[in-house]
């Protein structure tokens, strides 16, 4: 007997189109907004001002690291007033080549309660390990976090 299993696919369709220069605009279907996207301004022509694939790669880590928070969180009903997060990329030439080497999530979290800290923790702890642009990637991902408490939780 032979036990096919079927997995899900999906597709996110993003376009570039080179406007002048270095620069491109992104636009997506479905999406209304677009996106000016150039070379980073340390490389010869680069364009100050204007989202860089770098910046992208980043943002990509950490748009998804928060949206997966938010679905642990909720799975955990982890009570919490505010969530935040920076991160920075390293680009560096480690191996002879350019590549996005490290990426550093600085997550801040204000929970409502002393007694939550635990479960906070592992909360953010879950985000990072399941966190399928961080899975997908090659490029270490640190996450140091800050968790504080609120003294006017709602």
């Amino acid at each position: 007997m032979v036990i096919s299993i079927m997995f899900e696919a999906y597709n996110y369709e993003v376009n570039v189109h080179w406007q002048s220069g270095r620069v491109g605009q992104m636009s997506a279907p479905g999406i209304d907004e677009t996106i000016l996207c150039a070379t980073p301004p340390e490389f010869p022509q680069g364009v100050h001002g204007i989202w860089s694939p770098e910046h992208l790669f980043t943002a990509s880590v950490n748009s998804c690291f928060m949206t997966t928070f938010l679905a642990v969180a909720e799975n955990f009903k982890l009570k919490y007033e505010h969530f935040s997060c920076r991160a920075i990329g390293r680009l560096s030439r480690a191996t002879g080549k350019w590549m996005m080497s490290e990426i550093i999530l600085k997550p801040e979290l204000t929970i409502c309660t002393e007694e939550s800290f635990e479960k906070a923790r592992k909360v953010l702890e879950k985000s990072e390990k399941a966190c399928l642009i961080t899975q997908s990637i090659k490029s270490m991902v640190v996450t140091e976090p800050t968790i504080m408490v609120s003294e006017m939780c709602m």
